[in-house]
This record gives C-alpha cells, structure tokens and sequence, in this order.
C-alpha cells in the first residue's frame, strides 16, 4: 500500500483573512459586534449577580426581619446596603419624621404611601436597568452582520470586476468570507434575547417580593399589622387575627 502525501492546504478564507484584508467599514463592524457581545454578557452576568443578591435578601426578610421585636431591630438585622433594608428605612423615617410644615399638609398615611412607593419604584429601577441594551442589541446586531455581509459581497464583487475573472472559486471564496459577519451577527443577538427574555421574568418575581415587603411595611407603620395574605387571610376570616406588633415599637 503506498504511502499517501497529505498536503495540509492553509484556508485562505476565514475571519483572520476577513480582517486582514477587510477595510475600514468591514473591521469597524466586526467591532461593533464584538463590543456589544462583550457589554450584553457583562449585563446578563451582572444582572444576575444582583438578582441573586436580591433572591437572598427577600429569604433573610422573611425569617429574620419579620420575627425582630421592633421594626428597629428588624432593619439592623438586614445587611447595609440591603434593598430591603433601604425600603425599611425609608418607611420609618416617613413614619417618625413627619413633622415639617410641608409635610404637616400631607396626611400621615399618604406620606408614608409616598416614600415607600419611591423606595420601591428605586428597587425597580435598578433591576431594569441595561435590559434595553439588551433589548436593543437582540434587535440590531443581525441587521448590523448583514451590513458587513452586503458591503463584503460588494467588495467581493467589485474585486472579481476588476480582475475580469468569474470562476466559482474566485466568487464562492469571497461570498462565503462575507457570510461570516451574518454570523457573528446571529451569534450576538440570540444570547442578548435569550438573557433579556430570563432576567425579565426573574425581575417580575423579585418584583412581587419587593412590592409584597413594602405592602406589609406600610401596613405594620399605620395599623401595627402585616397584611394578610394566603393561610393568614384564611385564620382571619375563621375569626383568627394576625400577629401584630405594638404600635410603639414604630418610633425614633
């Protein structure tokens, strides 16, 4: 059996030759590209970091805040810098501090409606932001490779033109290199979408938890009591009433 001679023939296509031999406009948008793949991952990534802060946070509310024999104690149980902490914060400094000459015009009850719709409203607006980047890297970078596509197969096409030659392998080289930026184009918007669709939904979720807090808070500064929700409306209409908590426990 004779020995065969593999000959490795180096591709002379490829994204090293698209950027070698690429212009201004075709690097530029190879640029573009990677600049928002590398922004949209650092937003899911960080997005999530926050989120799971939050997902952490809403837990600790929940088995230490609530059982603290004082809305004081309750909040120096949370982490400083606590989302939730902040909200709680915000509402007792509504609640003990409502004793200005602007403020005296404004009921007690709306006053505190006010500062923890702010507060949350905060909340929200953290956890939304860079979602319209994501947004709008999902809807753009397709179109964005099909640019570098379309001006790759122009200058394909001028240079098989000029040289008055149209064999395939002059034609099909060129084209093929040029689909490349559709790609990479492809390749950027699909995670983007993905990311933006998954962070949405788990903001919805932390979402509820947030505006459930900020409910029950309002509800134990005005009339001492969480607001009953689940098995606890079902012990109340049975004639059972929710645990409560003085009322002096709210103060400076």
């Amino acid at each position: 059996m004779e020995n065969q001679a593999h000959v490795a023939v180096e591709n002379p296509y490829g994204l090293a030759a698209l950027w070698n031999q690429g212009d201004i406009v075709a690097r530029g948008t190879l640029i573009l590209l990677l600049l928002m793949s590398f922004f949209s991952w650092y937003i899911m990534l960080t997005k999530l970091w926050d989120q799971r802060k939050l997902r952490q946070s809403a837990k600790i509310v929940e088995k230490q805040f609530w059982s603290a024999p004082s809305l004081k104690e309750g909040i120096e149980r949370l982490k400083k810098g606590d989302e939730f902490r902040r909200i709680a914060e915000d509402g007792l400094r509504a609640a003990s501090h409502h004793d200005g000459r602007l403020t005296d015009r404004i009921d007690l009850h709306e006053w505190i409606t006010m500062s923890l719709q702010r507060s949350v409203e905060g909340v929200t607006n953290k956890l939304q932001g860079g979602l319209a980047f994501l947004a709008t890297v999902g809807s753009t970078a397709p179109f964005v490779g099909l640019f570098g596509t379309v001006w790759g197969i122009l200058n394909a096409l001028i240079a098989i033109g000029v040289a008055g030659q149209a064999s395939i392998d002059r034609v099909a080289g060129p084209v093929g290199e040029a689909l490349i930026m559709t790609a990479i184009g492809l390749a950027v918007a699909v995670p983007a979408v993905l990311g933006y669709n998954w962070l949405l939904r788990r903001n919805k979720v932390l979402g509820d938890a947030v505006r459930n807090f900020a409910a029950d808070l309002h509800a134990y500064l005005v009339s001492g009591a969480r607001v009953p929700r689940g098995d606890e409306a079902q012990a109340t209409a049975g004639g059972a009433r929710p645990a409560t908590a003085p009322a002096a426990a709210v103060r400076k």
